[in-house]
């Protein structure tokens, strides 16, 4: 059987790959993904917006619930693709195509695991969920997703890590910034200068050290990375705009963050979101401990995903590829990686389950 799903899994991420999904823009793919499970598993195939995901048949409410979940969004291909990103192409080993590593090979891995264990006795309930706009964490993907799915005990999470296990990575909150001063004429010394202001703050926020560290994310991080003022040579700005970047962490929410910055500066702050929270899970969790049974290091990532929308939900993010392959041109895949990733999930399963039953 691992054989077959394996060739089945290949052959459905080649379909993936030959039909545009940039996020917001997924429905074609969802409809692939829903036609082949429904052909497939035993489990109720559901959809809601380009959200596709099934229940095991063999429910038990009185059991821990397993969220299976990576996307089948892509981003918009570079500029700099010598291939057609839209041509699934078998060269050495490589499956060449836009999505085929973020996160398709994830996607099909994860189904394949999924058609393993359907009919099997699990000491878990198995939720499959391939979600859309994951790229743009929109309001129709994960964020949608999340209420239609009842209750979620844990998630593992399928973005490329060459199988090794991110027990978290951090949240993020952009925030604009405005210091206020007052115009006046630069040769004589006039006004307030919203510069001197903004200036200011800026030392504020780089000598600021939160109380709180995260054991495992560490320190939040606060960066300003643009600023903007005035409107001639001769006069005093009245008006300094500036953008923070804040990688947050499990120490605090991000709206404790937040007030936190807003009371630290003499501007206006204000957020843009919160939504993106940081995502930490210590060892004693049993999906942490599944890991490490199952061979896999663990690490933090550096980058976002799903997991940052799955607030209170403990998961942990594995997949299929490689991170560094991940939205640049030519991306690609190894065959082999399919394969190794597949078994990697049933051995992963297979060691959750005994923890779980212990």
């Amino acid at each position: 059987m691992t054989q077959q799903i394996t060739q089945e899994a290949i052959g459905l991420l080649d379909r993936l790959i030959a039909t545009p999904s940039v996020s917001r823009d997924e429905a074609a793919t969802a409809d692939i993904i829903e036609a082949f499970l429904k052909a497939r598993v035993k489990g109720d195939v559901q959809r809601i917006y380009n959200n596709v995901y099934v229940r095991t048949p063999h429910w038990d409410d009185a059991r821990p619930t397993l969220l299976m979940n990576s996307h089948h969004d892509t981003v918009k291909p570079s500029a700099s693709y010598t291939r057609d990103p839209y041509e699934p192409t078998h060269e050495q080993g490589r499956i060449y195509g836009l999505g085929s590593n973020d996160a398709g090979a994830s996607a099909v891995s994860l189904i394949a695991a999924y058609r393993y264990y359907e009919d099997r006795e699990l000491s878990f309930n198995m939720l499959l969920a391939i979600s859309a706009e994951e790229e743009v964490m929109g309001e129709h993907g994960m964020r949608a997703l999340l209420p239609a799915l009842g209750k979620v005990d844990m998630a593992l999470v399928g973005e490329p890590t060459g199988m090794q296990a991110a027990v978290g990575e951090r949240g993020l909150v952009v925030m604009d910034c405005v210091a206020h001063g007052v115009r006046g004429h630069a040769a004589r010394n006039e006004g307030v200068n919203a510069i001197d202001i903004a200036i200011e703050d800026i030392g504020r926020l780089r000598d600021f050290r939160f109380d709180r560290r995260s054991a495992l994310l560490g320190d939040i991080k606060m960066t300003v990375t643009q600023i903007n003022a005035g409107t001639q040579h001769n006069v005093i700005p009245d008006e300094c705009r500036f953008v923070i970047d804040i990688r947050t962490t499990d120490a605090y929410t991000n709206e404790e963050t937040v007030r936190i910055v807003q009371q630290l500066l003499a501007s206006d702050a204000k957020e843009r979101s919160t939504r993106v929270h940081a995502s930490a899970i210590y060892e004693d969790h049993p999906l942490v401990k599944a890991a490490k049974r199952a061979g896999r290091q663990t690490f933090v990532s550096p980058t976002t995903s799903d997991m940052a929308l799955m607030h209170g939900i403990p998961s942990l993010k594995m997949g299929v590829g490689e991170s560094a392959r991940s939205h640049g041109a030519d991306e690609y895949v190894l065959e082999s990686e399919i394969v190794e990733g597949i078994q990697g999930y049933i051995d992963y399963l297979d060691s959750l389950r005994a923890i779980l039953a212990e």
